[in-house]
């Protein structure tokens, strides 16, 4: 209770008087529009969800090659699993699933780029290593249900990676270098060009670790380029293309070690949407193709033998989207959609080279979904905007879902807005869960939550100021969850979900050069949940004076679910990051040199029961630009 006194206090003693620049006219409202929510541009002002925006700057402060860790600083509600020094892996012992508000367990947080879902066909999680922060322009994340628009998976919440896409005329290069603890190497090396109506980007990424055990080296290099091609002022092409390659070792828990538990995996998703913009109407057809190929040897213990079969699989997920937003009529914005996905793939265990065993195949199906969707919104008297919406989704395998939204919000006085929303949000379940292994069940039905909301957003001084509190009520039902039916293990839909809780942020310009930002997030749980912590605070201060920039991070964690079997297991620790910058020309090469420090107290902690997290690290390196 001690944050939330802090919290108060500074929240009451705003208006006591400016501490804030004046002269930060050109930060006001910064990235106070969101398209996630509506597929169209809007104020954050004006839509009921609670939407956090992370942009380009903050992502680069944290010099990290993987994006999620840092949204879990700056997001309240959210926290992202974490098992050593870099890198999340899959299968059993893997880290980066993402909670919001405690629901994220068995891919209930959507995770897209620009729009496009990104997850596993057979498995039906996201690859958190696939995301890379030099790729983003910028993040959105929904807090709170999204299957309005995006349908299954989007059931907790949503995070939107947009990627960059080069706008100034010209040529820039950019390229990093970083090592550190434990090995820990990291290449950066992007381009980006535009001239007249085209442009382009392309970047590579390769990081490498030993890892702080024995047997958890990783490696992984990410491509991605896009390009854009503007027909005429209402017409532009775009194309994209990501691949990631991760070479890893998973040690196993530390009172039981695995060898051999290697994990190969090539990702690729491919892109192409034509989109219009004339005034009244704005939409977009877009096409995505995502795959996977994973081979992965699950390793065996002490007293062993190594194994003679390992897993494969291959699989997809692919579909077409197609939107329209009409804005003509003034305070009104319509919105209607039509969405085909396909997911599915084939998975097998298969000999080792110098086995003789037969290959044997475990699954082979897919799915479809088809959906459309309406979405309204509704300015009156400048004061008050009402918002909702419906959306039907029909699954392949266990029919039609109805997903209902609504919200409004109320602007009470300049620089206040109150909003209110109700959302549903649902997860299909996955390949894995209906045709794989001894507990598959075909005859599974959705998982379905449904969210109740209040916010208040406060912008103080112009925008240079942004305080913003949530109460939210999340229930659950269908929850998928293992059981014993007649002597045999079985998925079934038993689960119920209670969770409540608020959220607090804070968010400043102090002056030109010194930027603070905090949050605060509680959540009360009936029955426990893996991976969710009770209390979560953050605080980040970026000072820069002159060519040095000076930034450093608290986060504290209380009461984070370990375990829930046999006994339950809780965690808290307090982790304290920092680094320094120094930034210069030479004629037109612009250099950054840095050193940065995470747990900087050695803090003795675990996320994933059994997986310590290594102690202090100490990294150096470079950035280039041109």
């Amino acid at each position: 209770m001690r944050i939330l006194t802090i919290f108060i206090a500074i929240f009451m003693s705003l208006s006591s008087g400016s501490i804030f620049s004046k002269d930060t006219t050109s930060q006001r409202n910064i990235d106070s529009l969101i398209i996630t929510t509506s597929r169209v541009l809007l104020k954050r002002t004006l839509v009921p969800n609670s939407v956090n925006i992370v942009n380009k700057s903050k992502l680069e402060a944290s010099a990290n090659s993987a994006l999620l860790p840092s949204l879990g600083r700056e997001v309240p509600g959210l926290f992202v699993t974490q098992k050593g020094v870099t890198g999340f892996g899959v299968s059993e012992g893997s880290a980066g699933v993402v909670n919001i508000r405690g629901i994220g367990q068995g891919n209930k947080v959507l995770l897209m780029m620009d729009g496009q879902p990104q997850f596993a066909g057979i498995f039906g999680h996201a690859l958190p290593d696939v995301y890379v922060a030099s790729d983003a322009e910028r993040v959105e994340v929904v807090r709170g249900p999204g299957s309005l628009i995006y349908g299954s998976n989007a059931a907790a919440g949503v995070i939107n990676v947009i990627t960059h896409r080069q706008m100034e005329e010209g040529v820039s290069l950019r390229g990093r270098f970083m090592f550190g603890s434990y090995n820990t190497q990291k290449y950066l090396l992007n381009s980006g060009f535009s001239k007249g109506k085209f442009s382009g980007f392309v970047s590579l990424n390769h990081d490498r670790t030993d890892g702080h055990r024995e047997n958890s080296d990783f490696r992984i290099t990410n491509g991605f380029i896009k390009t854009a091609y503007n027909f005429s002022k209402t017409f532009k092409l775009l194309a994209d293309f990501s691949v990631a390659k991760t070479n890893s070792q998973n040690p196993g828990r530390a009172d039981k070690p695995i060898y051999d538990n290697i994990i190969d995996i090539l990702r690729g998703n491919a892109s192409i949407s034509l989109e219009n913009s004339n005034g009244d109407f704005t939409g977009a057809l877009k096409g995505f193709y995502g795959f996977g190929d994973h081979y992965i040897n699950d390793g065996y213990f002490t007293g062993e033998q190594p194994r003679s079969m390992m897993f494969k699989s291959i699989d997809h997920n692919y579909g077409l989207m197609l939107y329209q937003s009409y804005s003509g009529l003034k305070g009104t914005t319509v919105t209607v959609g039509l969405d085909y996905k396909n997911w599915g793939g084939r998975a097998s265990n298969v000999p080792i080279p110098t086995s003789s065993a037969i290959e044997v195949e475990l699954v082979n199906k897919s799915v479809s979904e088809f959906a459309a969707y309406i979405v309204a919104q509704q300015e009156l008297f400048s004061i008050l905007s009402i918002n909702a919406g419906i959306r039907y989704e029909n699954n392949s395998v266990f029919g039609g879902e109805w997903v209902p939204q609504a919200g409004a919000n109320l602007n009470i006085f300049k620089g206040t807005t109150v909003k209110y929303i109700f959302s549903k949000g649902f997860r299909s379940p996955n390949i894995r869960e209906m045709y794989m292994f001894p507990p598959q069940n075909p005859n599974l039905l959705p998982e379905r939550f449904f969210n109740n909301e209040i916010s208040i957003l406060q912008n103080f001084w112009g925008g240079r100021l942004t305080a913003e509190a949530a109460v939210f009520l999340i229930t659950g039902e269908n929850l998928i969850q293992f059981a014993i039916v007649d002597g045999k293990p079985r998925n079934i839909n038993s689960g119920r979900v209670n969770n409540r809780g608020f959220e607090l942020e804070l968010r400043g310009r102090v002056t030109e050069n010194f930027e603070i930002s905090s949050n605060y997030s509680f959540l009360s749980m009936k029955n426990p949940v893996l991976a969710a912590p009770e209390r979560m605070f953050n605080a980040n201060i970026h000072y820069s004076p002159g060519k040095f920039k000076l930034s450093a991070g608290i986060q504290s964690i209380k009461n984070l679910c370990l375990s829930i079997a046999p006994v339950l297991e809780m965690e808290s620790y307090t982790l304290l990051n920092a680094s320094v910058s120094y930034s210069d020309k030479i004629k037109r090469l612009g250099y950054t040199l840095f050193i940065k420090g995470d747990n900087l107290t050695g803090a003795k902690y675990s996320i994933n029961p059994g997986f310590p997290m290594p102690g202090a690290m100490v990294f150096a390196g470079v950035n280039l630009d041109i």
